[in-house]
């Protein structure tokens, strides 16, 4: 059976999707996880985030038969728009960004539920008129009383709306419904700032109720670390210091700053990517094996990684930062950041930024995780690789073997999602020779069912109550912990060193993996 409308018909046209849905319940193959009644506020709503991804994401989710009859979207903003404005301009984003086929049918269904605010974060008008949409659309039976805060602003705003919210008295449930807040990275610029935050938002929600946005956990392939270790028998047991030299871990970007340049200033690479991705994906690698896949269970063993994890030393040797020049991307000639509009000429913020963590536990012990991430790079390419150790003994002649690498591992995270194995081979012919080949997997070629993406993964789980994805803030904490020395060591180093847009970042990250004999891969 297809999803069902708010006057009980089966929809046949989404009946085919609904049976092999991606995001359906795991505990039985034929249902889809559907929400039961439920809303979300979205503050922000005009923003890219927003119009590029929530409210496409949300279609998507209501394509797919995942949302209940009668879900409320309600925006909160400056313009002076009454409901018709509002779904025009959401009808707009979901046709321009939704993954699923556009049906009328479906979004005049979800249309009947959307609603604007019109307010200042700072005035109690808005959020006076929002108390009174939020009751209007719980007596209607729209919502049951449960409702998310989606904060997709800046976070020096966040402390006004939480009292805002509070104030009102929307952020306080009622006896058989709930009400969570959704905040969006980045969590504070360091650690002093991540503790405020918490303090401010676990002033209004329980920590239960507080979901932190992390779209890269979100990711099928991402969610595959886990398969991929604890399912299967052949890649558990050497996934240790015993067989395993080092581990990388890239997010590489092919675009520039593109005129936000004044926005980026002040954050930087390693704040923007490598507290929050990077090291939640260092989490996932190094992890135990939890005792089941429940949120708790999950946290708790990340939390012992970052607890075991520290910066390798000397910072200033095992950390590399540029800042991209001027030079090729494909055949296109483009600018350095110091010639993009809006770039402060004094900035010391980086593009470029990696770092070398050490695991100090019994499974990791000695093997360094290489994180690294930056913009203007050689191409878009989000991966993890597991390079293993060389054998100890290699029967064979330097006539036998061409440029014989060591095994890895590689987790293609985007934008091919999928994973490659690479490993020594004999070639054809009568003679003992040796080559590196892969062994590759590709997800769309193995699956016909297309991947949902981040955002409809993480906004259902809200809904849900399933925060299993989302790191606590003692997970942020950590992480800030981990960085904040290598962002003090760099501002007392001046600027930072200038690569050519196109290249694979500047010489010192390549000096920083030369010292231990090692290399960075070359996606």
């Amino acid at each position: 059976m297809g999803p069902v409308s708010s006057e009980g018909h089966v929809h046949e046209d989404v009946a085919d999707e609904a049976w092999t849905n991606p995001l359906r319940d795991p505990r039985d193959r034929r249902l889809p996880r559907i929400a039961g009644p439920c809303g979300i506020v979205i503050f922000g709503v005009t923003g890219d985030l927003s119009r590029k991804k929530l409210i496409p994401a949300i279609y998507d989710l209501a394509n797919r038969g995942l949302l209940p009859p009668g879900f409320a979207l309600i925006g909160f903003g400056r313009r002076k728009w009454g409901n018709d404005e509002f779904a025009e301009f959401a009808k707009q984003c979901a046709k321009e960004r939704s993954r699923t086929k556009f049906r009328e049918d479906v979004w005049e269904r979800l249309a009947e539920g959307l609603r604007f605010v019109t307010g200042t974060f700072d005035g109690d008008e808005g959020f006076d008129s929002l108390a009174e949409t939020l009751d209007e659309l719980g007596s209607a039976g729209k919502t049951a009383g449960n409702i998310a805060f989606y904060l997709s602003i800046p976070p020096d705003d966040f402390p006004v709306v939480c009292r805002q919210l509070d104030r009102t008295g929307v952020a306080e449930p009622g006896n058989d419904s709930w009400r969570r807040v959704v905040i969006e990275k980045p969590f504070g610029h360091d650690l002093d700032s991540a503790r405020e935050l918490n303090d401010v938002v676990a002033a209004v929600f329980p920590e239960e109720s507080v979901f932190r946005i992390d779209h890269y956990l979100g990711k099928e392939t991402v969610q595959n670390i886990m398969a991929l270790r604890f399912a299967n028998q052949l890649f558990e047991p050497v996934w240790n210091s015993n067989y395993v030299d080092h581990v990388q871990i890239t997010m590489a970007e092919d675009i520039g700053l593109g005129g936000r340049a004044g926005y980026y200033d002040g954050i930087g690479a390693a704040r923007d990517v490598i507290q929050n991705h990077l090291i939640q994906l260092m989490a996932l690698v190094a992890m135990e094996e939890p005792i089941n896949f429940s949120a708790a269970a999950l946290r708790e063993e990340k939390i012992k990684v970052l607890e075991s994890a520290a910066l390798a030393e000397p910072i200033e040797d095992t950390t590399a930062r540029g800042v991209y020049g001027a030079g090729w991307q494909g055949s296109e000639k483009v600018l350095g950041l110091h010639e993009e509009e809006g770039y402060d000429p004094n900035s010391t913020t980086e593009t470029y930024a990696a770092i070398t963590l050490e695991v100090h536990n019994r499974r990791w012990g000695g093997v360094p995780f290489y994180l690294r991430t930056g913009k203007r790079l050689g191409r878009r390419v989000t991966e993890i690789a597991v390079v293993f150790a060389r054998a100890p003994h290699l029967p064979f002649d330097s006539t036998m073997t061409e440029e014989l690498g060591s095994n890895a591992l590689v987790i293609r995270v985007q934008p091919d999602e999928g994973v490659t194995l690479r490993f020594g081979s004999k070639t054809p012919g009568t003679t003992m020779e040796v080559r590196d080949v892969s062994m590759d997997f590709d997800y769309g070629e193995s699956f016909t069912v297309d991947s949902p993406e981040a955002y409809e993964r993480l906004i259902l789980d809200v809904l849900l109550g399933a925060p299993s994805l989302f790191p606590e803030s003692r997970e942020v904490e950590l992480s800030w912990m981990l960085l904040d020395p290598v962002l003090d060591e760099w501002a007392s180093r001046g600027r930072p060193e200038t690569y050519a847009a196109g290249t694979w970042g500047p010489s010192s990250a390549d000096k920083m993996l030369q010292r231990d004999g090692r290399s960075w891969r070359r996606p």
